[in-house]
């Protein structure tokens, strides 16, 4: 199943669940306050934590200097060329992990303004769920905390999964494509 439909089916099942839990019960709400932020969302935390860290001590621990040389897609209106990008996938998975460390901290600051700021109870629920999910369906958890092999849809570089309404856009990495950047790439020098 595609990973957005999936995202939106949990979404809406967890919204489903969290009506049918009494947020207008001081008791309930007291208890979703102190249980919920400090269950799920802080030990969602650590174990995020503790994930982004064991993932950065196997991706260290690899040391995996095999070059990456890929096409990295420019925006859509800037109409601008892609940029050719060489790394290692050391490097390039170490950038990754930071990518996904930060989408983590983002999704919990929207959850904490939804409720501290908004008081929207039900995100404290939903946030819960789609952490621990979005973290097991993480590219570099599974090649390097799930020991999967970096083949198919998780060879190097990601690309990005399609949205709600299909296109996806990713890195090139054929050697046509590589080629061509490298000729912009010395051709720019030239001049």
């Amino acid at each position: 199943m595609n990973a957005g439909i999936q995202n939106l089916v949990i979404s809406l099942g967890a919204m489903q669940v969290a009506r049918k839990i009494p947020f207008d019960d001081p008791d309930v709400l007291n208890y979703a306050r102190t249980w919920i932020p400090r269950d799920p969302v802080y030990h969602l935390g650590n174990i995020l934590l503790c994930f982004h860290d064991g993932t950065l001590y196997a991706i260290k621990r690899k040391n995996d200097q095999t070059v990456l040389k890929y096409v990295e897609p420019s925006t859509p209106m800037s109409g601008e060329e892609g940029k050719l990008v060489t790394t290692t996938v050391r490097d390039y998975d170490l950038v990754e992990t930071s990518k996904l460390l930060r989408s983590v901290y983002m999704g919990i600051a929207m959850m904490g303004f939804l409720h501290g700021y908004m008081k929207f109870t039900q995100p404290l629920f939903i946030q819960s769920l789609m952490g621990l999910k979005n973290l097991y369906d993480a590219k570099l958890v599974a090649i390097h905390l799930f020991g999967k092999p970096a083949e198919g849809d998780l060879k190097r570089p990601f690309k990005s999964p399609p949205g709600l309404f299909g296109g996806a856009t990713g890195p090139q990495t054929d050697n046509a494509a590589i080629t061509e950047a490298e000729k912009r790439v010395g051709s720019k020098k030239e001049e």
